[in-house]
């Protein structure tokens, strides 16, 4: 128990600086939830939604899990999804990957991890849509740093091709989904150009963005 009792001690160290810092802060927090921004983002431990985009607790609303997937049968991702945008009313939708992401050596290299694989398989067929773009670079950490991002953009067209987002869009709500990648070396976040904010964007971002990573890929520009 002795870690889980230093884990405690955090918490209740952090909770008396912030009121000390803010005394108001909790109360806020508990009769408050506005988030503007929905962050779909890999499980990661080192990838924390709101200390990367420097936003409080109650700006941002998350949901993660292993190599930020968007998969049309996840009940979980798209009820966070429907939450987010009927109920919250956010505004942009972030679906973030990164840069050195395990989930995504694995689907990229065929490792076997464990009942993972079979999540991993949307990322491992993003790898074989884009086969001959990825086979145009021959540094396998280069590859690795194109697929995370590729990933990032294809599980960013998944969002933008679901019901709900679809809906908002028909009856005028303002919503725009951005696939993002975020590197660990220097803890900034990269735009892949795939900005989505109605049906009609989708074809020519998407277009765009994939084109910029092929761009990105002749050159052997390595961002992570």
């Amino acid at each position: 128990m002795g870690e889980l009792d230093n884990l405690l001690k955090n918490n209740r160290d952090w909770a008396e600086r912030v009121i000390r810092d803010d005394p108001d802060f909790f109360h806020r927090l508990e009769n408050q939830q506005t988030p503007k921004y929905l962050w779909i983002g890999c499980s990661d431990s080192r990838v924390p939604a709101n200390q990367i985009l420097g936003l409080d607790p109650g700006e941002v609303f998350v949901h993660r899990n292993v190599a930020n997937v968007l998969s049309h049968g996840d009940l979980n991702a798209l009820s966070v999804i429907q939450f987010a945008v009927d109920v919250l009313k956010v505004e942009h939708i972030l679906l973030v990957g990164h840069y050195g992401c395990g989930g995504v050596h694995a689907a990229m290299t065929g490792a076997r991890v464990g009942l993972v694989d079979n999540w991993l398989r949307h990322v491992a067929d993003v790898n074989h849509k884009h086969a001959d773009l990825l086979a145009s670079v021959d540094d396998v950490k280069l590859r690795h740093a194109r697929l995370c991002e590729l990933n990032a953009i294809e599980q960013a067209l998944n969002i933008c091709q679901t019901t709900v987002v679809r809906d908002a869009w028909a009856r005028g709500q303002p919503l725009a989904v951005h696939g993002w990648v975020y590197a660990l070396g220097d803890g900034r976040v990269r735009e892949l150009g795939m900005d989505v904010a109605s049906h009609a964007d989708i074809g020519p971002s998407y277009q765009a963005a994939v084109a910029d990573i092929a761009r990105v890929a002749a050159q052997g520009r390595r961002d992570d």
